[in-house]
């Protein structure tokens, strides 16, 4: 028995596994890779002569359910015009049934391969670009529940991007069909909207990613679920940031807030978080933590180092000249 090649074997996987676009303006290139419910392609738009990337429903999970839910994921990334969230371009069906929708290419590095040497304050600083889209999707009743390293892209010109918004959630439904209408871009009814929150909810209960899942997300408790889901998201990445250094604890106490157990002990929106990081950066006093004398004095002695050697050096010279003053 004769056994083929390994090469061979690989090009005949890549090839079974290559969607036909015929029909479409597509042509494959090369798989960027697999996820939840699909894998997701670079391929070659021949009419725009451009690189972009499609993400397809798997043959095995082409239910209308996962058809419906891939496509509300397009919808709602479309109503998501922002440069920290990547835009879509066209969503439709293969030949072969299969839902798609098409994206712009991303070519970068994930949260996690960005950060490896970067120094702490540049990773908080970071940690403030990733709220800015999420406060954004937050304004238009969209909650994405499932950030993690993997979902943060940073691009090649330092374009911090929120990926992966398969298991969003619609929040404030009347709220948000009525700002939409009031666009001239948009006609979504909020009917339209009902479905479209039912449909990214249904499936399953337990949605999210272990160790960046909320409480109420493990409970599976999608009623609960707000903002502030999104916020211990956004303190999960920060303490995947911090990792074992040892840090001041207004950035700990920061942290703790962000993702306290009980949801009314945490930021109620993802400004506040990045808010308090701010400061901390700038060495002020953050609402996570409360300081002692102390503390307020060092950290007041640190921001004011010139003014305090200035004062300190003044002191001085005055000891000296009324020391002086008095042997003369």
């Amino acid at each position: 028995m004769k056994f083929l090649p390994d090469q061979v074997i690989a090009r005949l996987q890549t090839e079974m596994q290559t969607p036909d676009l015929s029909g479409t303006r597509y042509r494959a290139l090369k798989l960027l890779g697999h996820g939840g419910m699909g894998s997701v392609w670079l391929v070659e738009d021949s009419i725009l002569h451009r690189p972009v990337a499609l993400k397809i429903l798997s043959v095995e999970n082409s239910s209308l359910d996962l058809a419906s839910r891939l496509t509300q994921e397009a919808v709602i990334l479309a109503k998501l015009e922002h440069p920290g969230i990547v835009p879509v371009h066209d969503a439709g069906t293969l030949s072969d049934g299969r839902t798609f929708y098409c994206m712009k290419n991303v070519e970068g590095q994930t949260l996690d391969q960005h950060i490896a040497d970067l120094p702490l304050r540049q990773r908080l600083q970071l940690l403030q670009r990733i709220a800015e889209p999420l406060a954004f999707a937050h304004s238009r009743g969209i909650i994405h529940r499932d950030l993690k390293p993997g979902n943060i892209m940073i691009g090649a010109f330092g374009e911090v991007l929120v990926m992966d918004w398969g298991l969003a959630k619609v929040m404030n439904i009347e709220a948000t069909a009525a700002s939409e209408r009031s666009s001239t871009s948009s006609n979504v009814t909020t009917e339209e909207h009902s479905h479209l929150s039912k449909t990214i909810t249904a499936h399953g209960s337990i949605l999210g990613t272990p160790g960046f899942m909320s409480p109420e997300q493990q409970r599976g408790d999608v009623q609960a679920i707000d903002q502030r889901t999104d916020v211990f998201g956004l303190g999960s990445i920060l303490q995947y940031m911090i990792g074992s250094q040892t840090v001041a604890r207004p950035l700990q106490a920061i942290c703790h807030k962000a993702m306290a157990d009980d949801m009314g002990a945490r930021y109620a929106r993802v400004q506040a978080l990045s808010t308090d990081v701010g400061k901390y950066l700038d060495d002020m006093p953050v609402s996570a933590y409360r300081e002692n004398l102390f503390e307020q004095t060092a950290r007041l002695v640190s921001r004011n180092r010139v003014a305090v050697v200035l004062v300190l050096a003044y002191l001085f010279m005055r000891l000296l000249f009324i020391l002086f003053s008095r042997r003369g």
